[in-house]
């Protein structure tokens, strides 16, 4: 079995490797596990068959007439699959397959800052989330320069992964997130200082806190001179 991998939009050539087809030969084109008919040459006839498979592959397909080889042009991911090609000659029948991939077009990953509710956030750490919506066959990975930190990677499912980075604040190194497929890769490259600032100190808080206590403790005590002071003049002035 031959493969073939392509990125969607692009066009792909399944090449028989025949150099001229004879006037006597049928050649059979199918696809998928049911082998449903694509195309068809019969003595120097050849006809598409253009709504087979729910019309997937109508406009897309080009056969050559003189080596049989079949073209699928503006391709999307729901071409993927088996390709069989029969030929049946005068003294022999012979089949070739292939199995076609095409990878979806990637999205630039999106980094976002990210503070988890349940988890206490730590003074000299932030947190990043790299994310891509709606992919399949892919991996996503976090680099810093060119060392691999860490990644996932998901099969056929369509969609949504997300891998967190925690860095320091202060962390002056290069970071990128990388999706990436067999054939094509985006990268997203991070600027610390573009999703990360420094939280306030908690020590800093808990002695503003205690100031305003001794603040409110000062004042109560001098209303209170204040209020003794007033009732003993009002006493001496009534006594007189």
């Amino acid at each position: 079995m031959k493969s073939a991998e392509v990125m969607e939009g692009d066009s792909v050539t399944l090449h028989t490797d025949v150099t001229e087809i004879q006037s006597n030969d049928l050649i059979l084109w199918t696809f998928g596990p049911k082998d449903t008919h694509l195309a068809k040459i019969s003595r120097a006839h050849h006809e598409i068959f253009q709504d087979s498979v729910d019309g997937r592959f109508r406009d897309r397909l080009h056969l050559d007439n003189q080596t049989a080889s079949l073209t699928i042009s503006n391709t999307s991911t729901e071409h993927s699959g088996p390709y069989k090609i029969e030929i049946v000659s005068e003294n022999r029948v012979s089949s070739k397959t292939f199995s076609v991939t095409v990878y979806a077009s990637l999205a630039i990953p999106v980094i976002t800052s990210y503070s988890p509710s349940s988890e206490r956030p730590s003074s000299s750490k932030c947190v990043l989330l790299c994310s891509v919506m709606n992919v399949t066959q892919v991996t996503l990975s976090w680099y810093k320069e060119n060392s691999l930190l860490s990644s996932i990677s998901i099969p056929e499912l369509n969609t949504t992964i997300s891998l967190h980075l925690e860095v320091e604040y202060q962390d002056n190194n290069t970071y990128s997130c990388v999706i990436n497929n067999p054939i094509s890769d985006q990268a997203q490259h991070l600027n610390i200082s573009d999703f990360c600032q420094p939280q306030k100190s908690s020590c800093i808080h808990r002695v503003h806190s205690f100031t305003e206590d001794v603040i409110r403790l000062v004042i109560s005590v001098l209303v209170g001179v204040a209020t003794v002071t007033v009732l003993i003049y009002d006493i001496k002035s009534r006594r007189v």
